[in-house]
Parts: C-alpha cells; structure tokens; sequence
C-alpha cells in the first residue's frame, strides 16, 4: 500500500506543479497583455516618455544659464557704453 500512497502524492506533486506552472504561464500573458495596452493608450494620448521629459527639461536648465550669462554680459557692456557718452556730454564745447 505505501507504493501506492507514494505513486497517488508524486502525480498529485506533479499535477500541481502543472498547474503553478501553467498560472505562471497565464501570469505572464496577461502581463504582456495589459503592458501592450498601457503603451497604445499612452501612445494614443500622446503623453511623453521619461527620457524626452529629462532631456527637454536639461534642455531648459542650459538655456536658462545662458540667458543669465547673456544678461549679466549685456549689462556690462551697456555700463561701458554710458561711460563714454557722460564723459562726451560733461566735455566743454569749443
């Protein structure tokens, strides 16, 4: 009898094993599944991936930087030129 109790456990082992792996195998389509369409309505929504996102938003920060450079530069050369026209203005016409 304990060959048969053994035979009766090791299919019972193996249908289960079976079956945990054919939930896997289900798991993993609907997986796939929902994923796919996740994507086509983000797609369909014209939302914009994590990369574009980062990439525009350095894009900015570059920008920013330089037009403060640009301004800090602009206003020292607009003190050099006012210099120039006082001492013009301050001179005594012959």
């Amino acid at each position: 009898m304990t060959q048969t109790s053994n035979r009766f456990f090791d299919e019972m082992a193996r249908l289960m094993n079976d079956a945990a792996g054919v939930a896997q195998g289900v798991r993993r389509e609907f997986d796939t599944l929902f994923r796919s369409q996740a994507e086509r309505i983000l797609r369909d929504l014209d939302v914009v991936q994590r990369e574009e996102f980062e990439a525009v938003k350095e894009m900015a920060r570059l920008a920013r930087e330089e037009n403060e450079a640009l301004k800090a530069r602009i206003a020292v050369l607009e003190a050099k030129a006012e210099k120039p026209a006082k001492k013009a203005k301050e001179l005594p016409s012959k």
